[in-house]
């Protein structure tokens, strides 16, 4: 096997596989990344038993060939190399690296690549189309909210499904919060809900564009993705995601709002003095609202910022973390925070009234 690529354009795909690599063991198949030659294309391939990967660049001067390479080590290479056309040439067990604008070679040791894990495959039939803007928006919108309790592995991912209404719906949640987003795409077929793991999602996000289309399939194992160049696939989470209707409040009556970008500057100021307990303090009344951390030992912090509310004045503590994650999510210029009694349930949604929402759950009062 033997090619020449653009170090740029391998050096991009690349570091994806090395996202998608768990393993540093150099001497695990699972550590390298997959390279096969084939038509004048350069076929990468990387996953942890759990996601897969693959892509395609062109390449020129092209024998076919396959083989496995440990990725740490070629990202670090391939990284140390100038702009340029990159050769690379394999020698028995062993891969030649070569810049064309610099005399210096690396000899990196190769496993077979007939040894490297199969990747799920899909048929073609089974695809439909989202709006790219419309799924990194859902996933943006509910990917932080996903729990990091193993014990609770079926809330360890981002629920999917289907509405009878016909809309696409998201919805993540650890127990302690809970994020919802809808969308209404176009022909959508029928689908077996879903339990999506982050790592998948967190790639779309990184690396898909806002424009164009995402192609999706579902099976009862497995998630597929494709955008671009970009093929991804995933496990999926096995068990019964929580009925997140009955957490959704139904009648909350009272609610004040507030600038967005407001909030979160006020927040950051607040949170100089918000230590272990993570907690702020929101006093709300027809005045205002004041944001109030509790006091240390090397004091406290306390901001008035303007609102509108009508009703009683009310107390309601917060976690700093539970707030930060959403704003830095929501696009609108105002926030509405809904709430029937300081004790239960809050809602965050955008103002006016969009289709996500975020639910936190307060903490308890002294």
């Amino acid at each position: 096997m033997k090619f020449i690529c653009d170090r740029d354009t391998f050096a991009k795909e690349i570091a994806i596989a090395q996202d998608i690599i768990a393993s540093k063991n150099a001497f695990s198949i699972m550590s390298n990344v997959y390279l096969e030659v084939m038509d004048s294309k350069l076929f990468i391939r990387a996953t942890d038993a759990k996601v897969g990967f693959e892509t395609e660049i062109p390449i020129s001067d092209a024998e076919p060939g396959s083989l496995t390479v440990f990725c740490d080590k070629l990202l670090a290479i391939t990284n140390s190399i100038p702009e340029g056309d990159m050769r690379f040439e394999q020698h028995e067990s062993s891969i030649e690296i070569r810049p064309l604008s610099k005399k210096v070679r690396f000899q990196l040791k190769t496993i077979a690549g007939d040894k490297f894990p199969e990747i799920p495959r899909i048929g073609e039939s089974h695809y439909f189309a989202l709006q790219a803007h419309d799924l990194r928006k859902m996933i943006s919108q509910t990917i932080f909210s996903v729990s990091n309790d193993e014990t609770r592995f079926f809330m360890n991912g981002v629920f999917m499904e289907k509405l009878p209404d016909g809309e696409l719906a998201m919805i993540a949640t650890d127990g302690r919060r809970l994020a919802f987003i809808s969308t209404q795409e176009a022909d959508i077929p029928d689908f077996q809900s879903a339990i999506i793991p982050p790592k998948v999602l967190s790639v779309i996000l990184k690396r898909a564009s806002d424009e164009g289309q995402i192609l999706m399939a579902v099976n009862e194992k497995n998630v597929f993705f494709r955008f671009g160049n970009y093929q991804l696939t995933s496990y999926l989470i096995e068990g019964k995601f929580p009925n997140y209707q009955k957490v959704i409040p139904k009648d909350q009556h009272f609610k004040f709002i507030v600038a967005r970008d407001e909030l979160q500057a006020a927040l950051r100021r607040v949170s100089l003095f918000v230590e272990k307990s993570n907690k702020v303090i929101f006093n709300v009344s027809s005045k205002g609202l004041v944001l109030e951390s509790e006091e240390t030992e090397l004091g406290a912090a306390r901001e008035e910022l303007s609102c509108e509310y009508e009703g009683d004045d009310v107390v309601i503590l917060l976690s700093l973390r539970y707030l930060e994650d959403p704003l830095k999510a929501m696009d609108s210029d105002n926030l509405a925070i809904e709430f029937s009694d300081p004790s239960r349930a809050i809602t965050l949604r955008p103002e006016p009234d969009s289709s996500y929402f975020h639910i936190i759950m307060p903490m308890q009062q002294p």
